[in-house]
């Protein structure tokens, strides 16, 4: 009957890739197949004095127990990683095997088959896969801490030069001859392309990793617009350009992280402007009632756009043709981070253009889910009776000083150190605004005194955190511990006051 049984397992498993071998109730090895032989090395009539029961590597990794239990049972038990003493002698390396172990009963005897499959190249992949993933999270952890370092070290120098290089400029306009004015407004125009190249290219550089996160709010889109224009005005007068509106009569809300929406729309207005040599730059706002969208439609009589590179324009780093990047500065990323900001935002950026005509570029919002939101009007008459003195934390002492500069003629900037604050003085020193200037390397404990400000203040005044950190997620720590507004260096005068007037709104 035994061999009756071999003669069936011989047809059924000797030509199988796998290796087969199959026990009876004492452990002995009564059949193997080729493949067995192919890998372990013996041949049956060479395992007559074997046992699965005696195999001291099988009773040292469990697998023994597992095998004593299933004569016993009826269920398919697999085994991972698979072993045995007889497996181990070899001098060749030895396979990672997955085995499965089948018991049957035949006529009352108990047998059990192992099969085994050789998974060591799966093993291996995964393994190399899992390398590769912890290699491109060191490398992804290591380019977040060069753009941190690299936003902290370029950005706090830049606040002070295009800080005081505009106030120099401003306050020594009248006093400095032609050619000294000309050195001023060569250093701060350098300043200021400088800071846009660096901030450009450090948050292309996060939206591509996808690491930069969104803090969403509810602003009226024709206000926020209003509030941008003032910018380029100047720009716009010198090359004797009409820079118009044409906004819609009623409000749109729409939920959108400003940061984004600011930087996008005066991308589009700078481009605007930059290639428009006579005639207008328009700006119109208007809902489009039946897709629940706010439209912004920007355009110009300028040079336009050839058909044959629209489909390059949202490329980073791209630029029409030479010519044009002779003759117009600008590193070719401002559409790029313009199409992705709006696009992550729900939306989509869209142009129509003629060269030699002109160009619209008309992007696109969801407006505000939040239909009882009503922002607050913000009055400049208030502002100047109420609005008369801030409260500022900065140990270095450089931020204070260029914001007392920047704020002389409207505010009283009263300055505390970090080791000198006391929560007292939130509650006796009569201010509008908290200003607090974090450094990277007190960051917990800015966010913990942020946290004890809004807590214990009894008049919630709005808290303004300046930084040089721009990652999202970072500045988001302090949205949450109660500040109003973040604003990160370098800013100018107006960048500061924009950020004060929508912190009192």
């Amino acid at each position: 009957m035994l061999n009756e049984l071999i003669k069936y397992f011989e047809m059924l498993y000797d030509n199988v890739r796998n290796p087969v071998q199959i026990a009876d109730d004492e452990g002995k090895i009564i059949y193997v197949n080729r493949a067995f032989t192919s890998i372990w090395g013996f041949q049956l009539d060479e395992l007559s004095e074997y046992s699965l029961f005696s195999d001291t590597l099988l009773k040292d990794n469990g697998t023994y127990n597992l095998i004593i239990n299933l004569f016993d049972g009826s269920d398919i038990k697999v085994i991972n990683n698979y072993s045995d003493s007889l497996l181990n002698s070899k001098d060749s390396s030895t396979p990672i095997l997955r085995t499965s172990v089948i018991p049957i009963n035949h006529f009352g005897h108990k047998y059990l088959i192992l099969f085994h499959e050789d998974i060591t190249d799966m093993v291996l992949t995964e393994e190399e896969v899992k390398k590769s993933r912890e290699i491109n999270k060191e490398s992804e952890r290591l380019k977040n801490t060069f753009l941190n370092v690299l936003s902290h070290e370029l950005r706090t120098p830049l606040n002070i030069i295009l800080g005081y290089s505009s106030l120099i400029r401003d306050n020594l306009s009248e006093k400095v001859g032609a050619e000294e004015k000309v050195y001023l407004d060569n250093l701060h125009s350098g300043s200021e392309r400088l800071f846009k190249s660096i901030t450009q290219m450090l948050e292309f550089a996060q939206l591509e990793s996808g690491n930069y996160s969104m803090n969403i709010e509810t602003v009226d889109l024709i206000s926020f617009f209003q509030s941008c224009l003032p910018n380029h005005k100047k720009s716009a007068q010198e090359k004797n350009l009409q820079l118009r509106t044409n906004f819609t009569s009623k409000k749109v809300y729409v939920d959108v992280d400003t940061h984004c929406v600011e930087n996008a729309f005066n991308s589009l207005i700078s481009n605007a402007i930059k290639f428009t040599h006579q005639g207008y730059v328009e700006i119109e706002v208007d809902v489009l009632e039946e897709r629940e969208m706010a439209i912004c439609r920007i355009k110009d009589s300028g040079i336009g756009i050839s058909t044959s590179y629209l489909d390059h324009l949202y490329q980073p780093f791209s630029q029409e043709d030479l010519n044009i990047g002779r003759n117009y500065e600008g590193n070719g990323l401002g559409l790029a981070l313009a199409k992705r900001y709006i696009e992550r935002l729900g939306g989509s950026l869209l142009v129509d253009s003629i060269k030699g005509v002109g160009s619209t570029f008309a992007f696109t919002l969801p407006l505000t889910q939040n239909l009882n939101y009503r922002k607050k009007a913000y009055s400049s008459e208030d502002k100047a009776e109420h609005i008369n003195k801030i409260f500022m934390l900065d140990d270095a002492g450089d931020s204070y000083e260029l914001i007392k500069a920047f704020l002389k003629k409207e505010y009283d900037v009263v300055n505390f150190s970090l080791r000198d604050f006391k929560l007292e003085y939130i509650r006796d020193v009569n201010f509008s605004f908290v200003i607090f200037d974090v450094n990277k390397h007190y960051w917990q404990q800015g966010i913990l005194i942020c946290q004890d400000i809004k807590k214990n203040d009894p008049y919630k005044r709005p808290i303004i955190v300046i930084s040089s950190e721009y990652v999202e997620d970072k500045i988001r720590e302090f949205y949450k511990a109660g500040a109003k507004k973040f604003l990160v260096k370098p800013f100018g005068r107006s960048e500061l006051n924009k950020v004060l007037e929508e912190a009192a709104g």
